[in-house]
């Protein structure tokens, strides 16, 4: 295994790109590895017009999920519009697409920051809903990148997200996290480890993690958040 700076991993991603094509790459791994921070690290080193979507847009509308039973799945295979995603990746070679967008604060898609691709070099698509399917077919992909980490580092950082929003829900009270403001420090904590021990790492050991397997790309995250080529 060795070190590899986001630079780098650019450039490897950058090679698989032809001329006059946009190269849809996938970008997948447990909730809170840092999927997002990669795609924007990436996103600096790659060439003049990149994209980077997020796949919590296509998850299905928090009124839907909860009409169907799933808030307490979100993020599983079945929370997400499959087709619409996979159209959307499909279509992001030739363009325009436009895509939905997510709000972490509001925990919904936000139809008001949906936007419009086109034309673009490379598009990153980061986030879960990217894994092969029970027949072991992925999504419609040039590239899939699949971030790896110990499970203590991956629950550390999903513990300092939950806890981020939620101090600053004191602030704003139309944040989802509002909600949870009657609890005490520790108990939002222990209510983000149930979280994660009843939701996150579920998914990620039956679903996420089979992305690994057929992954173009497979990179590990230190707990001092460096990247390592697998």
């Amino acid at each position: 295994m060795t070190p590899i700076a986001p630079a780098d991993l650019a450039a490897r991603i950058a090679a698989r790109r032809r001329p006059g094509e946009t190269l849809v790459a996938g970008i997948t791994g447990a909730v809170a590895v840092g999927k997002t921070t990669l795609a924007r690290q990436l996103a600096e080193a790659l060439p003049p017009i990149v994209e980077i979507v997020s796949t919590d847009g296509f998850l299905k509308p928090n009124a839907v999920l909860e009409a169907e039973g799933l808030m307490l799945r979100k993020g599983f295979p079945e929370s997400f519009d499959a087709p619409a995603m996979a159209a959307a990746l499909a279509g992001l070679k030739s363009g325009p697409v436009t895509v939905p967008a997510y709000s972490h604060s509001i925990y919904d898609v936000d139809p008001a920051a949906a936007r419009t691709i086109a034309a673009a070099d490379i598009v990153l698509v980061e986030g879960l809903g990217l894994a092969p399917d029970s027949t072991g077919r992925r999504p419609p992909l040039d590239l899939l990148l699949y971030i790896d980490a110990d499970e203590a580092d991956v629950l550390g950082w999903f513990l300092a997200r939950f806890m981020g929003l939620w101090q600053a829900a004191a602030d704003d009270p139309t944040s989802f996290y509002a909600r949870f403001r009657h609890m005490s420090e520790a108990e939002a904590r222990d209510f983000a480890i149930s979280v994660w021990n009843g939701i996150n790492r579920p998914n990620w050991l039956e679903h996420i993690a089979r992305a690994k397997a057929v992954a173009d790309i497979v990179v590990k995250k230190t707990a001092g958040h460096g990247l390592i080529l697998v």
